[in-house]
């Protein structure tokens, strides 16, 4: 065989690879926001509005309003890309998360790091300049606590990562409080235990949802390391913890009689959803409808937290 014989020979099979087609602009721009979590941000939103029409016992200023909102939105997404960027190699196990933007390529870590940066300092700025430094100092807190706390120290190592790890979504309530008054009072403090609380009993039915995924990427969650029914019990007691830390609010926050009803009611039914959770793990029915209790704490914080935002504006 002749020299150029061998070398079309050798070309042969790489000519025949398909090439990997290039990412379009609208492919990339939706990879980007894929990178932020929207719909975990959505839910931090809900937290952090309503705490700044309590902080303000009104409709807040507007130009710490958009600030605080956009800022936070930000920060968030810093948070999530930078945990994204860490996790690919998890994210690469799970069959829920195996579609991330990093894992299919469409964006490099080398992208997803200048952008979870880029997210960072302007989140930091926009707190700053239009809201006010105790904001933005809180916000660099959270961005922190997410990545080195929960997803570098905790979320590997231990079943209590959610627990702990969870204070990184607690956050969103001080900077709302912060970007309004300048302060931290004990309203503020009392709905962020409020979510502290109400994580592990809203992110353990989920874990519970996909608990091959976390056994697979050898993710310590709960359900993984303890089962159905140790997570069946600790969704109840987080959940009554949760209902609980709302009626604090009550005379300590001055709430009036719309949060008290909606603090009630919309607590009773999430500790109910949570006992039902239990009860049909302890039968051992083979779908126990972990993800019914996920949306109901979705829409229990919610209720909660429209409550919130919508009392200081009743005149009762």
């Amino acid at each position: 065989m002749s020299h150029a014989t061998q070398s079309d020979a050798h070309l042969a099979p790489t000519a025949q690879r398909p090439t990997a087609q290039r990412p379009t602009l609208r492919t990339k721009a939706a990879a980007y926001v894929a990178l932020t979590k929207p719909r975990v941000i959505e839910l931090l939103l809900v937290t952090a509005l309503p705490t700044m029409f309590l902080a303000a016992g009104g409709v807040p200023p507007l130009l710490p309003l958009v600030a605080t909102l956009v800022g936070g939105f930000l920060s968030a997404g810093s948070a999530n890309a930078f945990n994204m960027v860490i996790d690919r190699d998890i994210d690469r196990v799970m069959h829920r998360t195996k579609q991330r933007p990093l894992v299919t390529g469409t964006l490099s870590v080398l992208e997803a790091k200048a952008f979870a940066w880029t997210l960072a300092v302007v989140s930091t700025l926009v707190l700053g300049v239009f809201a006010n430094w105790l904001a933005a100092a809180l916000s660099i807190a959270a961005i922190c606590f997410y990545v080195f706390i929960y997803t570098m120290l905790l979320k590997r190592r231990t079943e209590q990562n959610i627990v702990w790890g969870g204070i990184a979504g607690c956050f969103p309530v001080l900077i709302g409080w912060a970007g309004v008054t300048g302060t931290l009072d004990w309203p503020a403090w009392i709905l962020f235990t409020l979510v502290f609380l109400w994580t592990p009993a809203h992110y353990w039915p989920l874990s519970m949802k996909y608990r091959s995924d976390y056994e697979a990427a050898d993710v310590p969650m709960l359900a993984v390391v303890r089962g159905r029914q140790m997570v069946g019990v600790q969704v109840i007691l987080y959940a009554w913890a949760s209902l609980a830390c709302t009626l604090l609010l009550i005379p300590v926050g001055g709430m009036g009689l719309l949060y008290a009803a909606v603090a009630v009611v919309a607590g009773g039914w999430f500790v109910w959803e949570s006992h039902a959770l239990y009860g049909r793990a302890i039968r051992g029915e083979r779908e126990i409808r972990a993800m019914r209790v996920f949306h109901a704490s979705n829409t229990y914080l919610t209720l909660v937290f429209l409550a919130v935002g919508v009392d200081p504006l009743l005149p009762f």
